[in-house]
């Protein structure tokens, strides 16, 4: 069975949910992101999914394809990448190799995770992200803490939600100051 794993970019509070200017989608400015870059790299080279919920999909639908200077090379992975969009009314993805899930989620990611191939990265999607949670279908999460405090937002977890105990399997820091945590549940 193919892995999930929930990416997400989250504040030192806790938060996921980007209500200021605190990420920067094509680095972090003039810091030195090179090693950051380095570990997206990687962790792209192991995924041929990308599952989104259809706000998620949208934003990023407006933004990468537009980037025609992308150093990152975030635009050529995004662009080629299986997506896989969570929508009851989207029709038309109008982005090459997406494909529409329409119908429960819990349903349509169980059968995704099913089919061979690598593994499955859902990033953003809130709302996504805790219906899967709350269905036990999350195999890692991989958490990058910028070091900020927003002070309001929403959570990875959903309200009242609790995981007994998660294993640490791998952790990193950045130049940026940003650190990286892989966990899975114990």
């Amino acid at each position: 069975m193919r892995t999930l794993a929930i990416t997400q970019n989250i504040t030192v509070d806790g938060s996921i949910e980007m209500l200021g200017e605190w990420f920067d989608p094509q680095g972090q400015g003039e810091v030195d992101s090179s090693d950051l870059l380095e570990e997206l790299h990687r962790q792209d080279r192991d995924a041929d999914g990308f599952l989104v919920g259809r706000r998620t999909f949208e934003d990023l639908r407006g933004y990468w394809p537009e980037q025609s200077e992308d150093s990152t090379g975030i635009t050529d992975y995004l662009n080629s990448v299986q997506k896989y969009v969570v929508s009851t009314t989207m029709t038309d993805p109008r982005w090459q190799n997406t494909t529409i899930l329409s119908g429960d989620p819990v349903d349509e990611v169980r059968a995704l995770k099913a089919k061979p191939g690598a593994d499955i990265v859902i990033t953003g999607s809130i709302t996504l992200c805790h219906t899967l949670i709350q269905a036990g279908l999350v195999d890692e999460y991989r958490l990058f803490v910028y070091p900020v405090v927003q002070g309001r937002g929403r959570r990875l977890f959903p309200e009242g939600f609790e995981v007994p105990a998660l294993r640490l399997l791998d952790a990193k820091i950045f130049r940026s100051g940003i650190t990286f945590s892989r966990y899975a549940p114990a």
